[in-house]
């Protein structure tokens, strides 16, 4: 069974969510017949830059395309959808990065294509090409035979040799946002008529971290693990080891209540039970940015990942803190978990941050 990322792959344009920039400027050209030799994707990981390429390849090479949208039903489509196309050659510069394998792909780049117009190469993550490798495409790039079109990707963008970036179109993909997320996993969960709550929807592009792959990756990987059971936002917490709200509802408690010796006892529990301090502390600031957000903003509508009963508590708890107060202890509790790694006794920054956070109130 094809993994969901596979399975729904974006066909046409149409069906891409987020990167509305990109879209757009790409199919004006495709509709005016304008294009480019090399063009260059950077941005995050999941944030669709394979996807677009290969619908960019797709258009270009569509023998029936009207507009910019590609037919899916000619040979060429057909071949590039079913992964067969031998005028689509996809390069992963991370494991062919050397001098050697550049120069095979110039001796590839002399042949025409087999049956497209154009032969296409996608080099992903092509910031990884040895120095040697990276001034070869340089020159191939310089003077393309006119059958060839390059897309380069690349999560970082900085590594790139300015020469390079310099010979090519270059589009900058930005990180998805939550919503975007949560629309494509509720398209998802409609095709394949699953049951899951929205909540858990919720959790599950908030741990995606704006990479649609990754939240694609967690969805099956529940639907997997749910064998056609309801899947709720409990599920997703213990699949994924998150931690408790109630737990962090409970430390805030203490915190604006300024009971420290109950924050600091709340602590030394965690650590006696096995608790991922490392997992807590990043739910806690979470919890707190959501709280300072609300604290300030009053828009309901920026809230996300809570139960009603939680966001009730969650109202009740900001009443306790000033906005400069909420601010500081999001600051001490982000120094606390970039210092335990290093912390001789892991607790010990945690329970500094909340002494600090306590005695400031």
């Amino acid at each position: 069974m094809a993994v969901l990322y596979r399975k729904y792959r974006p066909k046409t344009f149409e069906e891409v969510i987020g990167q509305e920039h990109v879209v757009k400027t790409l199919t004006n050209s495709l509709s005016s017949n304008v294009f480019s030799h090399a063009y260059l994707f950077s941005g995050p990981r999941g944030s669709g830059k394979t996807t677009i390429a290969r619908l960019l390849a797709k258009a270009l090479n569509c023998k029936d395309r009207h507009g910019f949208e590609p037919c899916n039903k000619c040979i060429s489509c057909l071949g590039i959808n079913e992964g067969k196309s031998l005028d689509l050659i996809e390069i992963d510069a991370a494991s062919h990065r050397g001098i050697d394998d550049v120069k095979e792909l110039r001796e590839g780049i002399k042949f025409p294509p087999s049956n497209s117009k154009y032969k296409i190469f996608i080099i992903d993550e092509c910031h990884q090409l040895s120095k040697d490798a990276a001034n070869a495409l340089l020159k191939t790039l310089e003077e393309p035979p006119s059958h060839a079109i390059f897309i380069l990707a690349t999560t970082e963008l900085h590594k790139m040799i300015p020469t390079i970036i310099s010979r090519c179109q270059r589009f900058n993909f930005r990180m998805l946002t939550l919503n975007e997320v949560m629309k494509r996993l509720e398209l998802l969960v409609k095709k394949e008529k699953a049951d899951v709550e929205k909540d858990a929807l919720e959790l599950i592009a908030l741990n995606s971290s704006g990479s649609l792959r990754d939240a694609e990756s967690l969805l099956d990987q529940i639907l997997s693990y749910s064998d056609g059971v309801k899947i709720k936002a409990e599920d997703i917490k213990n699949l994924l080891n998150l931690v408790e709200t109630s737990l962090v509802i409970k430390f805030v408690d203490s915190l604006g209540e300024k009971k420290g010796k109950e924050a600091l006892q709340f602590i030394g529990n965690l650590v006696e039970e096995g608790r991922d301090l490392q997992e807590f502390v990043k739910a806690l600031i979470n919890y707190l940015r959501q709280a300072l957000i609300l604290k300030t903003t009053k828009d309901v509508k920026l809230i996300t990942g809570l139960t009603d009963a939680e966001f009730e508590k969650l109202k009740a708890q900001i009443e306790m803190f000033k906005e400069e107060e909420l601010l500081k202890a999001l600051n001490l509790f982000l120094q606390a978990g970039n210092t335990m790694k290093m912390s001789p006794i892991p607790q010990l920054p945690l329970e500094i941050a909340a002494i600090e956070v306590i005695s400031s109130s």
